[in-house]
């Protein structure tokens, strides 16, 4: 049995996705803003990024560092150079000749950011991610993290690599006061479904 404080926040089923688990995470643009900073500028070589919804999964892995990060009027971007990317994680207020509304303002911004794990149909996690919805519950952005069943090349590791999990156990620590969960050592193979 899992310890109370290691318990998650929710438990849901996800339409194609099987069972997640997962914790919810401070929405507030300061503490946004820290956790992708990090994410992006000390492990931009070992997550993979995008927009994940029903029919389409976006999984881009940088070449290379951003060459800046940056937050404006809600905004953060991630400028890797050749390319960039904008997520809205605060109040978009726009510009006084095109203010943008309080209605807008709520769809656009992070409403819900949240720490999950995957879960085999044997109940054993297999997948590890941070995901960040807009005001409408549409996904803005999923960070895929560091797999014990998937090598650096993106391919099916031999035998599972427990080290990988030590990002998630970083951010479990850092950003919900949680300590390392033995539930997520226990899986066998990674599930695709």
């Amino acid at each position: 049995m899992t310890h109370p404080a290691l318990e998650p926040h929710f438990v849901n089923e996800e339409l194609g996705d099987g069972l997640i688990e997962g914790w919810r995470l401070e929405v507030g643009e300061a503490k946004l803003f820290e956790l992708l900073k990090e994410l992006f500028e000390e492990y931009w070589s070992c997550i993979v990024f995008g927009t994940m919804i029903q029919g389409s999964v976006f999984e881009i892995k940088a070449e290379r560092p951003p060459t800046r990060i940056t937050l404006l009027d809600g905004y953060l971007t991630v400028d890797f150079g050749a390319w960039h990317f904008h997520v809205c994680i605060g109040d978009h207020f726009g510009t006084a000749a095109r203010p943008t509304s309080p209605e807008l303002r709520a769809i656009r911004k992070t409403s819900r950011a949240e720490l999950v794990r995957r879960l085999n149909p044997d109940g054993t996690p297999s997948s590890w991610r941070l995901r960040l919805f807009n005001g409408r519950d549409e996904n803005q952005l999923t960070v895929f993290l560091p797999n014990p069943f998937i090598t650096d090349e993106m391919k099916i590791a031999r035998a599972p690599d427990w080290d990988r999990l030590a990002l998630w156990d970083h951010l479990r620590a850092k950003y919900l006061g949680l300590g390392p969960d033995p539930k997520d050592r226990t899986a066998k193979t990674l599930f695709h479904g």
